[in-house]
């Protein structure tokens, strides 16, 4: 028998991720559930080594609206950022399963200063840079041309896949960018990933995203999933905003716990993953 894709807000929880029953506003679907709630309040509730992946993208510190909120949300005193991003950052290595991995995507100048947070719990990996598109010169700064995805993990990776990519070709001639030399051969089917992600950005046209704010695009979280995930096993988003990562982990078979302090994004999660299995036309986690 084939389950309602409808979620419907609930007051407590008792699934086994959470510490105990976890009590607040809950949107239950048979894969997942997302909380409207802060994002350090749901990471103290959940189970100590629960999740094989941390995906955070947290607000950047800078002034931007988000929601009801407004900008002073994203505006926090330079010394109650660090703080908070700390314990976020403490409790989302808590929360790790041994050998499951972290994804922090910040600017390079946080994502720098965030840096020595990550590595008194975990081990460095990668700095991923991805292509920021129509940037601007500040100052006496050179011009700003990518956002850092760390990539750290709780001792030796549990998971760990190389992914594939088309080969850069000229969408004139159909050939190919770059001399391979004598490893043509090798990269026929593709090449691999590299820690530069120039075939990406964040979506910014308001016809292409699904809020006011940026929004992930959905490579991004693919990409992380199809590095560090495992079919079955949790992601866990604390920032989730439009809810692009619960999309990515649907795909992939992965459960989720995915949460955001405003309402409407909460609201707007849920009309993506309604909408999502309206289109896949039948409940991919019914199993769960």
């Amino acid at each position: 028998m084939k389950r309602s894709t409808q979620i419907a807000p609930l007051e407590r929880s008792r699934k086994k991720w959470w510490r105990k029953q976890y009590d607040g506003v809950i949107y239950r679907h048979p894969g997942g559930e997302v909380v409207c709630a802060d994002a350090l309040r749901v990471l103290n509730a959940l189970c100590d080594g629960c999740a094989d992946i941390v995906f955070l993208d947290p607000p950047f510190n800078l002034g931007k609206k988000y929601g009801k909120n407004g900008s002073h949300h994203d505006r926090k005193k330079e010394s109650e950022y660090v703080e908070y991003m700390a314990k976020v950052i403490s409790r989302s290595a808590e929360v790790l399963k041994d050998g499951g991995a972290l994804y922090l995507y910040h600017i390079p100048e946080w994502a720098i200063r965030l840096s020595p947070f990550l590595e008194k719990h975990l081990d460095f990996r990668h700095w991923i840079a991805i292509s920021m598109k129509n940037g601007f010169v500040r100052g006496d700064h050179l011009y700003p041309a990518h956002y850092a995805l760390l990539y750290y993990t709780k001792g030796r990776p549990g998971t760990f896949k190389r992914p594939k990519v088309p080969k850069p070709i000229c969408a004139k001639c159909k050939r190919d960018l770059r001399d391979y030399g004598g490893y043509k051969q090798f990269v026929k089917n593709g090449i691999n990933l590299s820690d530069v992600w120039d075939d990406v950005s964040p979506i910014r046209h308001r016809n292409a995203k699904t809020r006011v704010a940026n929004e992930l695009p959905l490579l991004i979280p693919q990409r992380v999933i199809t590095i560090s995930g495992v079919r079955g096993g949790l992601v866990v988003d604390p920032f989730a905003g439009s809810g692009t990562t619960i999309l990515a982990a649907l795909s992939a078979r992965m459960r989720f716990v995915a949460s955001d302090c405003e309402e409407e994004y909460c609201e707007l999660m849920c009309a993506r993953v309604r909408d999502y299995m309206s289109e896949k036309g039948k409940d991919q986690h019914a199993a769960c």
